[in-house]
């Protein structure tokens, strides 16, 4: 019959038993099989509602758990609960899998207040200035752009930094069902960090013939190279200019960075309410701003403990209202000189005197917005000579005439050098495996050279299409939704609003 042994066996028994007593016959169990609960449509609605009035937090024990609750029962007619092997089969059949989530566009924190307005008020405007001024490319590596405006071409090159691990490989691939296990190298093994610019027009800043860039290789780690500090920033800054004013003078360049610490890091004694007490300081004592201490040739000085020597400086000048210099410390000749005058009192010399009447700060200075006056830390921290401080990598932009641009924070789409690390990252990890510093190096060149100009312009498409969304007034989730769709288009259509409201993203 094409059967196994168990069948054969099965037949023999039967045999044997109608052989001894005549009236023994198999009975046919068709008709009599058990029936899922689910062909119930209204049980299979009610399952899936409550599904999703769970979220993320589905698991067969809460299947089980609905399923016995007493009202269920009796709205469905239940007379005895299933077991949690049942309920992971309904779960299959209503379509969920027991798998890792699927990533989306990341979008934490694009919607918090201080990032909505630094990107509406701030770096939108600053973009659309220069916007019209750039060169921007279709899917199709094409050249596209509107009415030009008069001036140079804008070339925007946008920085970041990517670290490359010695172990980091693919965990998939093509193996004999046979194959025996093999030992693995424990940990992401040693790391290469690589900083660079991109630009959709050049592609890695560098010269035409290769042979200067403003590229940097260091080997992270507190016995390496150690960290990538605010002076490596500039003097990485400084040699991409020395490119661009040498073999591209004919354009505007535009530096783009994003918000991190050691790219907002400001001059040394530069202003800040955040530290300073509201009362001149008591007899034999004063403050100042604690930095890190320098020799005469500007190295570190460390302590014989290894760790880093600081020491006190002074705060330099605020400006009053008419934009003359205030002095934060007493004059000589007075009798606290070079003593620090508090917050209060520097709010009485720039007429505030009912703020220096307040308290020195709220609660770990978490004040109730929309306050502005509610403390002398927050009065002043609003100050306009205390908010517009330009960062060490400004002043060395703007002392060479070039324009910099931070990024909102948590808008990585928005810097298409994002989408080239992945792309680099994908082909570094098909190499085969070592730990050797030199073929980490080189493997992850050879990554990055592998990326043509013509990839580089598809990923600045896709980050114009995010930018077009914010521009539109689209919130992070919406600018997600919008870019994925409009994948064709370059720039979004005006009737984007209306798909909104009929996709129903709120």
């Amino acid at each position: 019959m094409g059967r196994g042994r168990y069948c054969a066996r099965q037949l023999t028994a039967l045999v044997r038993k109608f052989l001894d007593d005549r009236t023994f016959l198999p009975v046919n169990p068709y008709g009599d099989w058990n029936q899922s609960m689910l062909i119930d449509e209204d049980l299979s609605l009610d399952i899936n509602l409550y599904l999703q009035e769970i979220g993320k937090d589905v698991s067969a024990k809460k299947v089980v758990s609905f399923l016995a609750r007493e009202e269920v029962k009796q709205k469905h007619g239940i007379t005895k609960a299933i077991s949690e092997r049942t309920a992971r089969r309904y779960l299959n059949a209503l379509g969920y899998r027991f798998r890792t989530a699927k990533k989306g566009q990341y979008a934490d924190g694009h919607e918090r207040e201080d990032v909505v307005y630094y990107r509406d008020h701030t770096f939108l405007p600053q973009w659309k200035a220069l916007e019209a001024r750039m060169e921007n490319w279709s899917k199709e590596n094409e050249k596209e752009h509107g009415p030009r405006p008069d001036g140079k071409t804008v070339i925007s090159w946008f920085n970041d930094e990517c670290i490359f691990y010695a172990n980091d490989r693919t965990p998939r691939g093509w193996y004999h069902k046979d194959s025996p296990a093999k030992p693995y190298t424990k940990g992401e093994g040693v790391s290469l960090m690589i900083g660079e610019f991109v630009s959709a027009k050049f592609g890695w800043l560098q010269s035409p013939d290769g042979k200067q860039s403003a590229r940097i290789i260091m080997k992270p780690g507190k016995n390496r190279d150690g960290y990538m500090t605010a002076d490596d920033i500039v003097n990485q800054a400084n040699r991409a200019m020395d490119i661009l004013t040498e073999w591209y003078p004919e354009y505007e360049h535009i530096f783009i960075y994003d918000n991190a610490p050691t790219h907002l890091k400001r001059p040394d004694g530069s202003l800040s309410a955040r530290r300073m007490p509201k009362n001149i300081p008591k007899e034999g004592h004063n403050w100042g701003v604690e930095v890190t201490k320098r020799d005469n040739t500007g190295n570190l000085v460390h302590l014989p403990d290894g760790t880093t020597a600081k020491e006190k400086i002074k705060m330099g000048n605020a400006c009053f209202a008419d934009g003359t210099p205030q002095a934060l410390y007493f004059p000589e000749g007075h009798p606290r000189a070079s003593v620090f005058k508090g917050m209060a009192y520097i709010l009485e010399e720039c007429g505030l005197v009912k703020e220096s009447k307040l308290r020195a700060e709220c609660k770990n200075f978490k004040c109730a917005p929309p306050a502005i006056d509610c403390c002398c830390r927050r009065v002043l921290y609003n100050q306009p000579d205390f908010t517009h401080i330009p960062t060490i990598l400004e002043n060395a932009c703007n002392t060479r005439g070039f324009r910099l641009i931070y990024l909102p924070k948590f808008h990585c789409e928005l810097n298409f050098i994002e989408q080239c690390w992945g792309y680099a990252k994908r082909i570094y990890r098909l190499n085969p495996p070592s730990s050797k510093e030199e073929v980490l190096e080189k493997y992850a060149l050879a990554a990055l050279d592998s990326i043509s100009l013509a990839q580089m312009r598809r990923f600045s498409n896709r980050s114009q299409k995010f930018m077009d969304a914010y521009v539109k007034g689209l919130n992070g989730r919406q600018a997600a939704w919008a870019a994925r769709k409009y994948k064709g288009h370059r720039v979004l259509p005006d009737s984007l609003m209306d798909d909104l409201e009929k996709a129903k993203i709120t």
